[in-house]
């Protein structure tokens, strides 16, 4: 059997192409099993999963919880809001409490970026990143891109533009990762402040004029501004920001051609889309989720089957 070339998912950056072709490949045959009538399958019967969030997670952390009661995996759910890391514990003593309770894998959300990386080196289970800090969201971006391909057949060749929050959010460097490795052209587009200052040096041109962007691409991918890491204001308000790089179906339906479009949630409706976008036949917003728990099948099985 074809396995992946790591132990742990810690970033896009880490794998290779033939990585990302095999988890895809993976999420194909897990979505037949959860469009079946019985939903589940015994491969992780024996595996014992923690979900560990230091930060707020609604859609990802059920995405996850779903997908590995579908594999039959033990779940534990660890929230650090209502735990002893408030009382001061270290992020290895609250790991080593809970691998104590002999635990295979580790799924960790946490705000500091090179979180997951560091705690590779001290513990002995798999862990996947479920996003560290605004640096990446290996999941989110395997999923943009498993979607794209649902969608347009490919992901080669294809032009994609992230338009938003691209200095805050670790789904666009995923997703710059991800899109380049497999071939795609990617442009991004927001406002000069929300945008890095080294971002070409990743293989992506800028675009600050939106209509330029979204006429030239396959594919727009959308991003909320991430107003709990603001911690100065980069633009002078929120609808002078929409003005400027919100989508309206106005917007879509006067371009030269038909775009799709995405966002990994949640929508600020009327900020960076309107309703009737998210809600639109060009959308594939909820094509997304339930890919997510595909791809997350797919992830967690890969690498339980490196668990030794």
């Amino acid at each position: 059997m074809a396995e992946l070339s790591v132990k742990h998912l810690l970033g896009i950056k880490y794998l290779n192409e033939s990585d990302i072709q095999l988890i895809f490949e993976t999420a194909d045959h897990f979505k037949e099993v959860i469009n079946r009538s019985i939903k589940k399958v015994p491969s992780l019967r024996d595996i014992t999963i923690a979900n560990i969030f230091f930060e707020n997670s609604t859609r990802t952390k059920l995405s996850f919880e779903l997908a590995e009661k579908r594999l039959s995996a033990d779940v534990i759910n660890f929230s650090a809001g209502q735990s002893s890391v408030k009382k001061g514990e270290t992020l290895i003593d609250t790991v080593n409490n809970i691998l104590s309770m002999k635990v295979d894998m580790v799924v960790m959300r946490h705000p500091n970026p090179g979180a997951g990386i560091f705690l590779s080196k001290y513990v002995n289970a798999s862990i996947v990143n479920a996003g560290d800090g605004a640096h990446e969201h290996p999941t989110q971006a395997l999923l943009d891109s498993y979607s794209i391909r649902e969608k347009l057949g490919s992901v080669p060749g294809k032009n994609v533009v992230i338009v938003g929050d691209i200095l805050h959010s670790r789904v666009a460097l995923s997703n710059i990762f991800a899109l380049k490795l497999q071939g795609a052209n990617v442009k991004v587009c927001g406002p000069k402040t929300l945008l890095p200052k080294h971002i070409e040096s990743l293989g992506v041109e800028v675009e600050t004029d939106l209509r330029k962007a979204l006429n030239w691409c396959d594919v727009a991918n959308m991003l909320r501004i991430q107003n709990e890491r603001l911690d100065i204001s980069y633009f002078p308000t929120t609808r002078e920001y929409t003005q400027q790089f919100g989508v309206s179906k106005k917007l879509l339906d006067s371009l030269d051609k038909e775009i799709v479009i995405m966002h990994p949630g949640p929508i600020n409706r009327g900020v960076e889309i309107t309703s009737d976008v998210a809600d639109s036949k060009q959308s594939i917003i909820l094509n997304q989720v339930e890919n997510g728990v595909a791809i997350r099948m797919a992830v967690i099985y890969l690498l339980a089957s490196k668990i030794k």
